[in-house]
């Protein structure tokens, strides 16, 4: 579609925990998929973490050059009017993030206005806008998140791979990997079709230990085996099956947490993420969701979290007009960019 020059754009970015995808949009588009331009960062390039939270200039290195890459296929002219950011952790551990990413971002694009968001919210964005409902986002981590028109957010589990994550792509596979273990040294609960599977991904699982602990993006490791659990699961395995089943319930009961803040009757229900393209995990948990929300209401969510982080941005835009979504810093902040960094 030709657009005139000096139209305002918005741009989104999605960082999760098997890479980095950007996009850009006109300021007024309809909010759908339709008419948004991507690009995704190699799965190599994982932000790393640090002890402050997901390392800021690890993920500018990635970020600025795919920024300026959108930028400069944007019409003659165009301005981008507000950025925003959903990131893994950044709830719970995005204290770099916020403190260092407005100069850069503002130097870099010229907005006027950044969203910063934990990738519950854009994930809940992307699937269902504004409006009232739970979304559960699963993929190398898990969490839920609730919302009503006029409350807040209540959001459960995304504790990350140590404490929590229950259900989740990263879990599956830990889980997988336990099972393939057991099978090795002859203990209980061991799977001989998963130690194949393992192997056949990993090499010997003897080297497992040395080859996971010191890697930082060990979450989204792990999580590359949940898919050998779920095909293990449908292939007749007792022990794969039995995981995924857990990980239904899981999912289920972080659900049931998070639909105490969409308040009263059937809740509007979306499952988002690569976790549920593994058949056997959706429909798992879909079977112990009817049992604990019988009355949700499942929807087929809008788009993925990059849609919910452009939909934020383009939100953002209109400075008189009110925000759809509670701002609830470090879950969902709204700042204005520094104006001496601006170009």
């Amino acid at each position: 579609m030709e657009r005139s020059a000096g139209e305002c754009w918005v741009l989104g970015v999605d960082v999760g925990g098997s890479g980095i995808r950007v996009g850009a949009a006109p300021a007024g588009w309809p909010g759908g998929p339709a008419g948004v331009r991507t690009v995704e960062l190699a799965s190599a390039a994982r932000v790393s973490a640090e002890a402050g939270g997901l390392a800021a200039g690890a993920l500018l290195d990635r970020l600025l050059p795919a920024l300026d890459g959108l930028a400069a296929g944007l019409p003659d002219g165009a301005r981008i009017g507000a950025v925003a950011v959903g990131a893994t952790g950044m709830a719970l551990l995005g204290r770099d993030l916020t403190a260092r990413l407005p100069g850069p971002l503002a130097r870099a694009t010229g907005a006027r206005r950044l969203v910063l968001a934990g990738d519950a919210v854009t994930a809940y964005a992307g699937a269902l806008g504004a409006a009232a409902g739970v979304v559960v986002a699963g993929g190398t981590g898990l969490v839920a998140i609730g919302h009503r028109p006029g409350g807040g957010w209540h959001r459960a589990d995304g504790w990350g791979q140590l404490l929590g994550d229950c259900g989740s792509g990263g879990w599956l596979g830990r889980a997988g990997l336990e099972a393939a273990l057991r099978e090795q040294d002859g203990r209980n609960g061991g799977s001989p079709v998963l130690l194949a599977a393992a192997e056949r991904r990993y090499g010997p699982v003897t080297g497992l230990p040395a080859a996971l602990q010191p890697r930082p993006e060990r979450a989204a490791l792990l999580a590359a085996f949940a898919p050998d659990v779920a095909a293990a699961a449908e292939a007749g395995c007792p022990v794969a099956a039995g995981l995924v089943r857990r990980a239904g319930e899981e999912i289920a009961d972080t659900a049931t947490a998070a639909a105490t803040g969409a308040g009263p009757g059937g809740p509007r229900l979306a499952l988002t993420g690569g976790l549920f393209r593994l058949d056997p995990v959706r429909r798992a948990a879909l079977r112990a969701l009817a049992v604990r929300l019988p009355a949700a209401r499942l929807r087929t969510p809008d788009g993925p979290p990059l849609l919910g982080a452009l939909r934020l941005a383009a939100a953002a835009v209109p400075a008189e007009s009110a925000f759809p979504w509670p701002l609830d810093p470090p879950l969902l902040d709204l700042r204005e960019l520094p104006a001496a960094d601006r170009p």
